[in-house]
């Protein structure tokens, strides 16, 4: 099984969504770097609901080698450039998150990624969930950017159209 890394936005809008047991269910373990959990501690001590990543026994906390180990552009995030980077340490990973200009970075390095929207298509085929379009609504209700064709597109790949 590939290292599952992931980024802030899926844990934070699978656990707003109550179903991060789903995450965990489809992959079993993920890593995650110190800049995600430093970006959802900061949200959480702003009020927002975000869960804990230390506290799930299914998440291991790892920083990447070398700070400089990814030539990245400046528009990238502490969060998602140390998932990039774990990845690039890592010879089979899969990198789990939603930024447009992190998953262009990753297309480019060639590093496996799935996002939010992947994970509930997984949990609905899997059987976890019974379905997506429930889960768009709260999703767009929390501030995830969705355009129309993209959740056309996942409905009718979920059976839902």
């Amino acid at each position: 099984m590939p290292d599952v890394i992931c980024d802030t936005s899926p844990l934070q809008y699978l656990y707003q969504l109550e179903i991060l047991s789903v995450f965990q269910s489809l992959v079993q373990r993920i890593i995650v770097p110190p800049a995600v959990v430093k970006e959802l501690e900061v949200g959480r001590a702003l009020g927002v609901n975000l869960p804990d990543p230390i506290a799930l026994d299914w998440v291991t906390v790892r920083s990447p080698a070398g700070a400089a180990v990814l030539p990245l552009t400046m528009e990238l995030g502490p969060g998602e450039t140390e998932v990039l980077a774990l990845a690039l340490e890592s010879t089979d990973a899969l990198v789990i998150l939603d930024d447009a200009l992190a998953r262009q970075v990753a297309a480019a390095l060639s590093i496996r990624f799935r996002g939010t929207l992947g994970l509930l298509l997984d949990a609905k085929e899997a059987g976890l969930v019974l379905a997506i379009t429930p889960l768009l609504n709260q999703l767009q209700a929390l501030g995830f950017r969705l355009h129309s064709a993209t959740r056309e597109a996942i409905l009718d790949l979920a059976g839902e159209v």
